[in-house]
């Protein structure tokens, strides 16, 4: 009988955040199971204690929600009856499947030293081998010890295949006795990623690259155990513009800075979207509704996907165009905070909107209309100022296509470009020498407010 699809992202909370290399996963894991009617699940991996981080757990989940990413079942999320979703609360189940192993002869105890490990690598090293578990401990027949290993086969290989890679096959005797338990009495990943996938149904196994190598050992534990394999999709790291990989010390990669830093959430799964597959008519923007109904695997690439901050800034910004007046003003409204004349925001918003890329650009172009500018970036000429007030004060209809004409007659009679007569109005009005365009600013301004700025410099 064919199995409901269900997926699933396991992220630790061992950082920050929400890692944008699990936000990738968790939108292909989330598309593949809206896709085919199945659940998408997210469970935490807490079994490294030591590198736990306080409030990491909360802020994976706020981060998965404001990408619309919502699972069907997690800690805060249960719906289903596979729980606990953490792992650090399962530590009985996993016991369980390791006595078992234990008892059947496919894992040992390990009574190896660290010094002894650092010893026999170096050696191996020397010799040109790979650096791997001897198997001291293997045929011992130990009834206790520091860690229990699992116990792979010294010979032959181990195929398998991959939705992306085709198929795989790995030689025994290069693959490690991995440990399975840690001297703490927690599981490593390789025990704990199959008991929790079998026991909580997983069909797709969709995860980065890195854990091609490891599908082996997870073979042997689900054989062991006598459970149904999963489908392996092993998908490329994302990688940045020079092709190494995407790192915390290069990069921001933490969806809450992305948030911070006025990203919309739809452009950043759009451009998630964009990562290794492509739409069959070539678009780069488009809805996740619309990447669930293309999604499939043969269309993914096995090269990794470099990850560009400079065409995810496009993205958003292409997102910005295409808001409505009113949408743009309460998103910039919500991200910048009381204390701003939403008159105002509404105002600049069509004299912005094709200049921004992300909402974090919205207070550096526009402070200036809310609060007059405490430096100048540009020497003022008092004299010119001064004439350009008088020709202002004659304005009663105060539209910006009036201020053009007149101070371009102005320009005229004083046989100056209006590019530098129109430089002494921005310096004067806002202190800056690039912004908004000049005229519909001090449309926003007003008359008053404008002439006031301009007499403070003249």
């Amino acid at each position: 009988m064919k199995r409901t699809v269900r997926t699933r992202i396991a992220p630790s909370p061992t950082g920050e955040d929400l890692h944008v290399g699990n936000a990738y996963t968790a939108l292909l894991n989330y598309a593949y199971a809206r896709q085919h009617g199945g659940q998408f699940i997210v469970r935490i991996e807490d079994t490294d204690q030591k590198r736990k981080v306080e409030g990491s757990e909360e802020k994976i989940f706020k981060s998965l929600a404001w990408l619309g990413l919502q699972p069907d079942e997690s800690i805060y999320h249960k719906k289903g009856n596979v729980g606990p979703y953490r792992q650090s609360e399962r530590l009985e189940l996993y016991l369980k499947y390791i006595d078992q192993l234990l008892q059947q002869g496919d894992a040992y105890y390990c009574d190896c030293t660290s010094e002894r490990l650092d010893e026999m690598r170096k050696e191996q090293q020397k010799a040109g081998k790979p650096p791997i578990y001897d198997g001291k401990c293997r045929g011992l027949g130990k009834k206790s010890g520091k860690v229990v290993r699992l116990k792979m086969p010294n010979s032959g290989e181990t195929k398998f295949h991959d939705e992306i890679r085709g198929e795989v096959s790995f030689q025994n005797e290069l693959i490690d006795d991995q440990i399975i338990l840690k001297s703490d009495g927690y599981p490593t990943y390789h025990l704990a990623v199959v008991v929790d996938d079998n026991l909580m149904g997983i069909t797709h196994v969709i995860r980065g690259e890195e854990w091609l190598s490891s599908v082996p050992k997870h073979i042997q534990i689900y054989k062991a155990l006598g459970w149904e394999l999963p489908v392996f999709v092993h998908t490329p790291l994302l990688r940045n513009a020079d092709k190494s990989k995407l790192s915390k010390r290069r990069n921001p990669v933490w969806v809450g800075w992305y948030k911070q830093e006025g990203y919309f959430p739809e452009a950043l799964i759009n451009y998630f979207g964009t990562l290794g597959f492509s739409m069959p008519d070539g678009r780069d923007i488009f809805m996740v509704d619309e990447y669930i109904k293309e999604f499939n695997f043969e269309r993914m690439s096995k090269s990794a996907p470099i990850f560009d901050t400079t065409k995810l800034d496009w993205m958003n910004g292409e997102y910005i165009r295409l808001q409505k007046v009113d949408e743009l003003m309460e998103r910039i409204i919500n991200y910048i905070g009381d204390g701003y004349d939403e008159k105002i925001v509404k105002e600049s918003v069509p004299i912005i909107q094709t200049r921004m890329k992300k909402l974090s650009e919205y207070i550096p172009m526009c402070e200036f209309l809310f609060n007059r500018p405490a430096e100048y970036e540009k020497e003022i000429d008092k004299k010119m100022i001064a004439q350009i007030i008088e020709v202002l004060e004659q304005v009663e209809d105060w539209k910006h296509d009036k201020m053009y004409k007149l101070l371009g007659d102005l320009s005229y009679k004083l046989k100056l470009s209006k590019s530098k007569l129109f430089m002494q109005v921005r310096i004067g009005v806002a202190g800056r020498r690039i912004g908004p365009p000049l005229f519909e600013s001090l449309e926003i301004l007003g008359k008053e407010e404008s002439l006031a700025r301009l007499r403070l410099v003249s």
